[in-house]
C-alpha cells in the first residue's frame, strides 16, 4: 500500500481509506520532546555558578568539577546506551533515565556539601541524559524511518543542541526571582512530566504496532535482544583506535566539545556577570545560539551532501577560533550588535560539525561507522569535560575568562589542521554502507 509523505492509508471497515500520520512521526515527535527536555536539564548549572558560589562558598573551580563529570558522563554512556536500549527497549531506559534526572536535580535542594552536588548533577544527571544522547537518535531513526531519515536525524540532533540553550532564559527568571532551588524543581518536575508521555507513545519497534518503517513496505521483526551490544562497541572501539583517522576525527570533536559545551555553555553566562551583564540577559544570548543551531545544523547537513566533509570541518573549526580570539573585546553590560554578531555566527556553527563528522566516520569505518561516531562523541564530551573545569580553575586564578577565549581559539585553529591532515588518510575507495543506510531517503 502507498506511502505518502507524512501519512499511510488505513482500512476501517467498510469506510474506505483512512489518512492518518504514520506512527513513526508520534515516535519522533516525543522522541524530540525527551532530547530538548534532557539538553534543557544539561544547561541549568550555567544558571546556577553564582547563585551556589554565594550561597555555600565553593569555587567556580569545585562547581564546574560536577559540571565536568556529568559532560564527561554524558559522552561515555552513549556508546552503551544503544547496548541497553537493544536489550531492554528504548521506551524502558529513556522513562528511566528521566527519573534519574529528576532526581538528581530534585535532590540538589536538600545538599549541604560540595561532594553531593558532585554526586547529583555530576553522577545521576549526567548518566540520565547520556542515555538520551546521540545514540538515542541513531536507534530511533534507524528503527523508525527508511525515507526522511537524514532528515530527522538533523532535526533531532538540532533540537537536542537546541534544547540546552532554549531553558536558559526561563531558568535564569526563575533563578533571580525565586532562588536556585525553584529552577532545581522546575527541571525535576518537567523530567517527570515527560515519563508518561514516553511510556504512552514512545514504541520500541514498528513491528510493536504492526507496521512498517516510515518508507518501507515490509513489517520488520523486532531485533532480538541478546548480551553482545556492549560488547560489539568495545570491539569497533579496538578496531577504530588501530588507525590514525579515528585520532584525528576524536581529536578534532574533543576540541568542539571543549568550545562548546564545556567553554560556552558553561562558562558564558558567569563571564558575562563578570562584565555587568544581567544573567537573564546573558541567558537569552545563549538561547539565540540555540535558535540560530537549527538553520545551522540543517545547512551543514545538505552541505555534507555536496562537499568534501574534512573542508566543511576545516572551515567550521578556524573560523569559530577566529571568533573566541574576538569574544573578550565584545562583552559588555549591555548587549552590542558585535555580540549580536558573534551570537549569530557562532549558532550556525555550534553543531555544525557533526554532520560531516558522522560522514567521515562511515567513510573511514563502514558498516562500524555510527559506533564508531559514539565514541568520538564521547571524545567531544572529554573535552567539554576539561573545559568546564579547566575554565572555572583559571577563572578562580586570573579573575577573569580572558585566557580560556584565547587558548580556545588556538585550540579549534588547532582542530581545523587536524581535519585537514584527514585528507592523508582518506581511503582509496568509498566503503559501502550498510544495506538500510543504502535506501534513497
Amino acid at each position: 500500500m502507498a506511502v505518502g509523505p507524512l501519512v499511510r492509508r488505513y482500512r476501517i471497515g467498510c469506510n474506505g481509506p483512512v489518512k492518518r500520520l504514520h506512527p513513526a512521526w508520534l515516535v519522533a515527535a516525543v522522541a524530540f520532546v525527551a532530547l530538548v527536555g534532557a539538553a534543557g536539564f544539561r544547561a541549568t548549572p550555567g544558571v546556577l555558578i553564582h547563585p551556589l558560589h554565594d550561597e555555600f562558598g565553593w569555587s567556580l573551580g569545585t562547581i564546574s568539577l560536577a559540571v565536568s563529570i556529568n559532560l564527561l558522563l554524558f559522552g561515555l554512556t552513549a556508546p552503551f546506551a544503544a547496548a541497553l536500549m537493544e536489550r531492554f527497549g528504548i521506551r524502558r531506559v529513556v522513562a528511566y533515565a528521566l527519573l534519574l534526572v529528576s532526581a538528581g536535580s530534585g535532590l540538589t535542594v536538600f545538599m549541604k556539601h560540595s561532594w553531593e552536588l558532585i554526586a547529583l548533577w555530576g553522577v545521576l544527571v549526567g548518566l540520565g541524559t547520556g542515555s538520551m544522547a546521540l545514540a538515542f537518535v541513531a536507534t530511533v531513526t534507524g528503527r523508525w524511518f527508511v525515507k526522511r531519515r537524514g532528515l530527522v536525524t538533523g532535526v533531532l540532533t538540532a533540537g537536542g543542541a537546541a534544547g540546552q540553550l532554549v531553558f536558559l532564559p526561563l531558568l535564569a527568571l526563575l533563578t533571580e526571582a525565586h532562588g536556585w532551588r525553584s529552577a532545581a524543581l522546575t527541571v525535576a518536575g518537567a523530567a517527570l512530566a515527560v515519563v508518561p508521555l514516553v511510556m504512552w507513545r514512545l514504541r520500541d519497534h514498528p513491528a510493536d504496532l504492526n507496521v512498517a518503517p516510515y518508507g518501507s513496505a515490509d513489517v520488520v521483526p523486532p531485533p532480538v535482544a541478546t548480551g553482545g551490544a556492549a560488547r560489539r562497541a568495545l570491539g569497533a572501539l579496538r578496531t577504530a583506535a588501530g588507525k590514525p583517522a579515528f585520532w584525528l576525527l576524536a581529536g578534532g570533536f574533543a576540541i568542539c566539545g571543549a568550545t562548546t559545551n564545556g567553554l560556552i555553555g558553561t562558562h558564558f553566562i558567569p563571564a558575562a556577570h563578570d562584565h555587568g551583564m544581567a544573567e537573564p540577559t546573558a541567558a537569552s544570548l545563549l538561547a539565540l545560539i540555540g535558535l540560530f543551531d537549527i538553520a545551522g545544523t540543517i545547512a551543514s547537513g545538505w552541505l555534507t551532501d555536496r562537499m568534501d566533509s574534512r573542508v566543511l570541518l576545516g572551515w567550521y573549526y578556524a573560523l569559530r577560533g577566529l571568533s573566541l580570539l574576538v569574544l573578550p573585546m565584545l562583552f559588555a553590560a549591555t548587549v552590542r550588535p558585535s555580540m549580536l554578531v558573534f551570537i549569530l555566527f557562532y549558532g550556525l556553527d555550534w553543531v555544525a560539525t557533526v554532520p560531516p563528522t558522522v560522514a567521515l566516520c562511515r567513510e573511514h569505518f563502514g558498516a562500524s561507522g555510527p559506533v564508531v561516531f559514539g565514541w568520538v562523541f564521547a571524545s567531544h564530551q572529554f573535552g567539554a569535560a576539561i573545559a568546564a573545569t579547566a575554565t572555572g580553575l583559571l577563572r578562580d586564578r586570573l579573575g577573569n575568562y580572558d585566557l580560556a577565549w584565547y587558548i580556545a581559539g588556538g585550540l579549534s585553529i588547532g582542530a581545523a589542521a587536524l581535519s585537514l591532515l584527514l585528507f592523508k588518510t582518506r581511503r582509496a575507495a568509498p566503503v559501502a554502507a550498510p544495506a538500510m543506510a543504502a535506501t534513497p531517503a
